[in-house]
This record gives structure tokens, C-alpha cells and sequence, in this order.
């Protein structure tokens, strides 16, 4: 539970601390539940919302040492779930001796998947490999018409996702509760989601009598204003009002689900964050040595670091709040 905490001088310099502290709220860890990995920054898209810059030409993959020392961690830490992310993760060469590790030790593993990768060569199969180890997919579909997807992620992209849904569906996604699907709404610009249960009727509805398509749920996701994002909302002379909009719209009944509060997120070298969004700003975890690595840490000590915050974090606690499990009050 978050509780009443005393004004320090970080909450006085920090908005989104004071932000906290105003409403009586205080930011800290329960033990973790999820370790989510980001592998690493390639992509087959370049999607203009994207919090990670990720891309084609990204060359940050993990390696197969490191995949290694993190089974090798897990072995004594034994979270549950195994969170996976990118880029587009699947384009990292130990991406299927990663998941098949997990997989034989017993993780439920979820993959974030841009639907477009799974129909690219050398990736068909990808489906019946998820398929056979119970691999949770949460895919990205920004809207269910053809225009706003196209306008967000390029074109094309809307007409390759419903491809790859119905070939999900065909292997029993969102038919099976063993084979769970969701899908993840981004707004297309600087705007908050709508409420989550009446956008998961829409899209179910549309989805389903245009092109037969069935999926589990629909998770709402605020756009970070952070990175190619926050780039674009400078160049059209939009961060300030988004900011402002996302401070003003600040939800205290939010914080008790944030994800920094259970989940141990690292990136493609190992480095330990509070959150994949931190992890892009580069705000590390770590002492005068240097950033800790997931092997320097267990979750006993990851529980007793102090969660680093910043005005990005209104991104998270804005509306009906935001984190990689969808809306959070």
C-alpha cells in the first residue's frame, strides 16, 4: 500500500514528488513479481509514439553471455513472469534459446510483439513456436481503422496486423484462456486514453464483425513523453501543453499499480531500472561504482532502492493511469 510521507527536499524539487506528497501518496516498492527484459533496440518498424527509438538500423542486442547470466540469476530469484520487450524482441538472434529457457524452467513468459514481425521471413513460425509453450502475447494495435495505424506506424502496417491476428486466432489465440492475447491502444497524438472497458467493447466489436478477429483484452497506454515521441511534440511546438496536460490530469488512485512498484525492468546489457521508461532516459540504479547489473542485486536489496521519479512520470499516473498491464484506476 502507498502511504503519507513527510516533504523532503526532493519532493519541493521534483513536480511529480510533490505531486505525491500533495495528495498524502508515497512511492515504494513491494516485492518484485515480474522481471521485464528489453533485449534490445532493433525493429521492423519505425512507429512515430515509440519510447525506445527503435528501429532497423538499431545495432543494441543482447547477447547470449548476458541471457545467460540472467537464466543464471533467475535460478536463485525465481520470479515468475518474464517480461519481454524491445524493439520488435524476436529480431535478437537468442530470442527462441531464451524463450525456451524460460520456458523449461517453468517462467510464463510474455512477448510484446508489433503483430508485423510474426509474418516477416524467417519469423512464420514464430506463432505455433508461442503456441506450444503458452507464451502470452500482447500485441500493439493503435486503433481498429486502417488510417490512424497507418498514420502511426506506417503504411501497410494496419493490413499486416490483421494478417498476423487472424493467423494468431487460427493457432487459438484469443479463442484458448491458455493462449492469451491483448492488445495495446496508444493514442496518435497528445492526447490521454480513453476510459479502457468501453474502448475494449469497440474494439471488439470492430475487430470481430469486420475481419472475425477475437483477442482476450485491450490495454490503454499513455504516450511517454520521452525520446522520438517528445521529439515530435517539440518540433510541433506541443511538450509544454502535453506536459500540462498530463501534470493537470495527475490521479492519485493510480499510484498503488504502478509498474516501478513490482517489477525489476533491465536493458539489453543487464542494467537495472525502475521502468522501461526510465531505462530510455537512462536513469540507472546503482551507487559511485557505477550502474548495478541484475546479477549485482537480488530482490531483497532491489526492494530497498528508492524508485527514481521525474516529470515524465505524470506519463504513468495521468487519467485512468498507464503501465505495460494497461489502465491502473
Amino acid at each position: 500500500m502507498t502511504s503519507t510521507t513527510t516533504e523532503t527536499p526532493t519532493a519541493r524539487k521534483n513536480p511529480f514528488d510533490a505531486a505525491l506528497h500533495s495528495h498524502g501518496k508515497r512511492l515504494t516498492r513491494v516485492t518484485p513479481r515480474i522481471l521485464q527484459i528489453n533485449v534490445g533496440k532493433i525493429c521492423n518498424l519505425t512507429c512515430t509514439h515509440c519510447h525506445v527509438n527503435a528501429g532497423p538500423k538499431r545495432k543494441e542486442i543482447m547477447s547470449r553471455e548476458t541471457v545467460d547470466r540472467i537464466l543464471e540469476w533467475l535460478d536463485v530469484n525465481p520470479l515468475q513472469t518474464v517480461d519481454l520487450t524491445g524493439g520488435a524482441p524476436e529480431m535478437i538472434p537468442d530470442f527462441r534459446y531464451l524463450v525456451d529457457s524460460l520456458c523449461g524452467r517453468g517462467h510464463h513468459v510474455i512477448d510484446r510483439s508489433n503483430l508485423t514481425i510474426l509474418l516477416e521471413p524467417g519469423y512464420e513460425d514464430l506463432i505455433s513456436f508461442f503456441a506450444e509453450r503458452n507464451v502470452e502475447v500482447i500485441a500493439s494495435m493503435p486503433c481498429y481503422s486502417p488510417d490512424n495505424v497507418n498514420a502511426q506506424r506506417g503504411e501497410g502496417v494496419f493490413d499486416a496486423s490483421i494478417t498476423a491476428l487472424r493467423h494468431l486466432n487460427e493457432a487459438g489465440y484469443g479463442r484458448r484462456e491458455d493462449l492469451p492475447i491483448h492488445l495495446v491502444y496508444n493514442p496518435i497524438g497528445d492526447s490521454l486514453p480513453p476510459e479502457q472497458t468501453d474502448l475494449e467493447a469497440d474494439y471488439k466489436r470492430e475487430l470481430k464483425a469486420h475481419f472475425g478477429i477475437d483477442f482476450h483484452h485491450l490495454y490503454t497506454i499513455t504516450n511517454m513523453p520521452i525520446a522520438r515521441f517528445a521529439a515530435y511534440l517539440r518540433h510541433n511546438g506541443k511538450l509544454e501543453d502535453y506536459m500540462r496536460l498530463l501534470a493537470d490530469n495527475f490521479n492519485p488512485a493510480s499510484v498503488e499499480g504502478l509498474m516501478c512498484r513490482d517489477t525489476i525492468n533491465i536493458d539489453w546489457l543487464g542494467n537495472i531500472y525502475d521502468c522501461d521508461f526510465n531505462q530510455q532516459l537512462n536513469l540507472t540504479l546503482g551507487d559511485a561504482d557505477g550502474p548495478y547489473k541484475l546479477w549485482d542485486v537480488d530482490t531483497e536489496m532491489f526492494r530497498r532502492l528508492p524508485i527514481r521519479t521525474g516529470t515524465h512520470c505524470f506519463g504513468c499516473t495521468a487519467g485512468h493511469g498507464s503501465s505495460c498491464g494497461g489502465a491502473l484506476a
